[in-house]
């Protein structure tokens, strides 16, 4: 039997590495407790959400003085307000879709089946926009016109459906209105920050009555890995879709998906 503290490790490690990627993170997370058994019940379905913090710690350290010097600027600066509350409007949708909806996403499309399918199918559209002819004219992620962070935070939205992934849809999004792959990927992680502490508030505030010292320890353990593995992973990633892409991203699901179904055809 594997221990619950070697479960929150490999479990961290993978909400650290493919958070931020394109890949879904909820996907692999799901596919990983079905196949290896490295999670099940109510606490593991919660664990998953609650590490996500850890994770968005990672980018709050590595843009900490760009976010910091947008935080004293709100105030005075009017590039930096409308930064703000562009975040704020591209969150909106899935802070509402969320709400009114999660139930019955989790209760409908949180199976192995809509996972595989929705890696697939993500992964061509990656391979196709990374096809696309390209002629980027939004350089800087804190400038993007507002109606542009609305329409991004409505296609975050379609990663409610696990296996789309959250920063892919508004990475695709934002580049088909015209921002370059650097500008791309650096939005979806500024808007993961409200995204994924509002889930964080929310999952914890529900079950904080079945959580003991001993949850929160492992707990504890996840976060801490999950940090410390997408400290890693986005600087690589920034600098890699850069130069080369997201094509290696794309095929990774379509591998992904394609192995999972043939494992749950042969009744795994």
């Amino acid at each position: 039997m594997m221990s619950d503290t070697l479960r929150a490790v490999i479990l961290g490690i993978i909400e650290g590495v493919t958070e931020f990627l394109p890949v879904s993170s909820t996907g692999h997370l799901l596919l990983a407790e079905r196949f290896f058994n490295l999670g099940e019940g109510s606490f593991w379905n919660s664990f998953t959400v609650l590490i996500q913090l850890g994770a968005i710690l990672a980018i709050l350290a590595l843009y900490f003085v760009k976010l910091w010097n947008v935080a004293l600027g709100m105030f005075t600066n009017s590039d930096d307000r409308r930064f703000v509350i562009g975040v704020l409007v591209a969150f909106l949708p899935a802070a509402v879709i969320g709400a009114a909806l999660g139930g019955f996403i989790k209760s409908y499309l949180f199976n192995p089946w809509v996972v595989c399918f929705s890696l697939i199918v993500g992964g061509a559209v990656l391979l196709w926009v990374d096809q696309l002819d390209h002629d980027p004219h939004e350089h800087d992620a804190t400038k993007f016109p507002l109606p542009m962070y609305l329409t991004i935070g409505f296609a975050q939205c379609l990663a409610m459906i696990p296996g789309v992934s959250r920063s892919g849809a508004s990475i695709v999004a934002a580049m088909l209105l015209g921002a370059d792959k650097r500008a791309a990927a650096e939005f979806s992680f500024f808007l993961a920050i409200p995204t994924m502490v509002g889930a964080f508030a929310y999952d914890f505030y529900k079950n904080r009555a079945d959580m003991n010292t001993e949850h929160l320890g492992i707990v504890a353990i996840g976060f801490v890995v999950s940090f410390i593995t997408a400290l890693i992973v986005v600087k690589t990633f920034l600098n890699y879709v850069t130069r080369n892409g997201f094509t290696l991203f794309a095929w990774w699901r379509v591998v992904v998906g394609t192995l999972g179904l043939i494992a749950l055809a042969m009744g795994k």
